[in-house]
């Protein structure tokens, strides 16, 4: 393995985790979002979030924090309107289509709270087989009334980054 795989996680077991959130998360939301931001970061995961304001500001900053690697997909054209932790900024100019991307860049998806955008996130990560991580937001179920394969539920960002690792482990 090159030195440039270790870097990206390729030796240690490190994965690109994709964030997502509500833009305009409440402050337990973003609270959250922070300290799994640091907590994954410490683990040496990649983050990947949608670069803006809430919970992927608030991620971004919590990673930071850690010295971890943040990259922001920004659904715009001006890398400049990213949040301002983001270690890169990356202007797609494809608005909310930018969730496909995040998703599929993603080896899993930790969906912070819920809102239409992070809904279609986590609709996107499940139809393509990417493993979700929810904390708190939407309850997605099958059209019998079961769980969505795929969604693991926990209670907050400590057991969100135990999940995580669990799940990086089993790729």
């Amino acid at each position: 393995m090159t030195r440039a795989a270790e870097d990206r996680g390729g030796a240690t077991g490190a994965a690109y985790v994709a964030v997502v959130g509500p833009g305009d998360a409440t402050e337990a939301e973003t609270d959250v979002a922070h300290r799994l931001g640091h907590l994954l970061a410490s683990a040496g995961h990649m983050l990947l979030c949608g670069g803006l304001g809430g919970v992927m500001a608030a991620v971004a900053r919590g990673a930071a924090d850690a010295g971890g690697v943040v990259v922001g997909l920004l659904p715009g054209t001006d890398r400049h309107a990213g949040a301002p932790h983001l270690t890169v900024a990356l202007a797609t100019g494809l608005g909310e289509m930018r969730n496909a991307l995040l998703v599929r860049a993603a080896d899993v998806v930790v969906a912070v709270g819920g809102s239409w955008g992070t809904l279609s996130e986590v609709a996107l990560a499940v139809r393509t087989g990417v493993p979700v991580v929810a904390i708190g937001g939407w309850t997605v179920t099958t059209p019998d009334g079961g769980h969505a394969p795929g969604v693991h539920h926990v209670a907050d960002a400590a057991e969100a980054a135990v999940a995580v690792g669990r799940l990086v482990a089993r790729r």
